[in-house]
């Protein structure tokens, strides 16, 4: 009689809500996980949404393959010009520009510039405040898919020109191309000579900008003047990668130097 009371007793806690077995002694538990389970979920939702909301990415204009201006045109008209009317740069100029620097010109990848091993360390972005068709905030350049990632919204040029010793060019300009880099990607290969290939390949993709500049009536400067981190800190570049080189572009004031 005792045995199977006893097993009675076991029975009813293991089932009933009231009494001190499955219900009252695991459900804590089994609750705090799920709730950890169900707020680790909805806050990678969250940051998902969060950045994908950021991460607009923006289809840019094909990019031409002829104009009317030689080359020797451009290579003898090119100057360097720091002061900007104020009217707004197109965005299929910038376009234009951005697949000059580094755009894909391959099916296996080879692009505008050379690079050495094709290992393509540079990483171009734009800091944008007055460009037809785009909200004023950093993108980055996706080579392979000729589009702008939305990298961080607003306008920065006042910050990067703070950044860069207060140039007012940088301030003024409708946008900024900016040349980062990620030298271990050149150094897996090439080791301690990487960041010296990098730098020449900035010197490359930017000389590019400037012939491009030429045949679209615009007008560009070239400026490594400028405090690392704190550029870092505006553009909030990875860790990996370092900036190298500032282009602000726009429609002429007056002639360049």
């Amino acid at each position: 009689m005792f045995p199977e009371r006893r097993h009675d007793q076991r029975k009813s806690r293991r089932h009933h809500p009231s009494s001190g077995g499955l219900y009252n002694t695991a459900c804590p538990v089994v609750t705090a996980r799920l709730f950890c389970a169900i707020s680790v979920l909805v806050c990678s939702v969250g940051l998902s949404t969060a950045t994908a909301a950021v991460a607009e990415s923006i289809a840019l204009p094909v990019p031409r393959t002829d104009s009317t201006t030689s080359l020797e045109a451009a290579l003898a008209q090119r100057r360097s010009v720091r002061s900007y009317s104020e009217a707004a740069l197109r965005i299929g100029d910038l376009a234009q520009l951005l697949w000059s620097a580094q755009g894909v010109t391959s099916p296996r990848g080879y692009r505008t510039a050379p690079s050495a091993g094709a290992l393509y360390p540079l990483e171009v972005y734009v800091v944008a405040g007055n460009v037809q068709g785009l909200a004023p905030a950093v993108y980055k350049y996706a080579p392979g898919e000729h589009t702008l990632t939305k990298w961080r919204e607003g306008d920065f040029r006042r910050e990067l020109a703070g950044a860069a010793w207060r140039q007012s060019a940088v301030r003024d300009a409708p946008a900024v191309v900016v040349f980062a880099g990620v030298v271990k990607r050149t150094a897996r290969k090439y080791g301690g000579r990487a960041e010296r290939y990098v730098l020449l390949e900035v010197g490359h993709a930017a000389q590019n900008v400037f012939l491009q500049v030429q045949t679209l009536g615009l007008g560009a400067v070239v400026i490594g003047a400028f405090r690392d981190r704190a550029v870092a800190r505006v553009l909030t570049l990875p860790d990996e990668e370092k900036c190298f080189y500032l282009m602000p572009v726009g429609v002429p004031l007056s002639g360049g130097s």
